[in-house]
């Protein structure tokens, strides 16, 4: 094992893992952050889904040690304008049917808004492409990120 150093929702972070584990387990069994889910293993589900220096990335496949000192945003330090219209649409629309894949769905949809809150239906839609939700609630998702969009406030 080795000392890695991470910065994780805001606070440095020194966890005891081999470089080549994947920042999924590092986070889930190093850092006690479970909100992270494992889906695949093989970065095409989403539910592993985490910023890290605001783009979303796959933390199944992520290796910790190519983190370096980029900050890594999980679900539970999701902030900021984005994150609270996304999850008061994701309540009023009452997307979660199991809730594994929404971890994952939020964080992706969050870095979407973040980098163009005015993205056209299409284009936003297309982002949450390869997130994917075993209960298909695909119809209240969109919904509820096209909801979210227009709760943002306007520039």
């Amino acid at each position: 094992m080795t000392l890695v150093p991470l910065s994780i929702n805001g606070r440095r972070r020194v966890l005891d893992v081999a470089p080549d584990t994947p920042l999924l387990w590092a986070l889930r069994d190093a850092a006690g952050l479970t909100g992270t889910k494992y889906g695949c293993g093989l970065g095409q589900c989403g539910a592993c889904t985490v910023l890290v220096d605001g783009a979303a990335v796959r933390a199944c496949t992520l290796p910790v040690s190519s983190v370096g000192a980029r900050a890594v945003t999980t679900i539970e330090g999701l902030a900021g304008p984005e994150a609270d219209a996304l999850r008061a649409a994701w309540i009023a629309h009452d997307v979660p049917q199991c809730g594994y894949c929404q971890a994952g769905q939020l964080v992706r949809a969050a870095a979407l808004l973040r980098r163009d809150p005015r993205m056209g239906d299409d284009a936003l839609l297309a982002g949450m492409r390869g997130n994917v939700c075993r209960c298909g609630t695909y119809v209240r998702i969109r919904a509820a990120l096209l909801a979210a969009r227009e709760a943002l406030p306007s520039e």
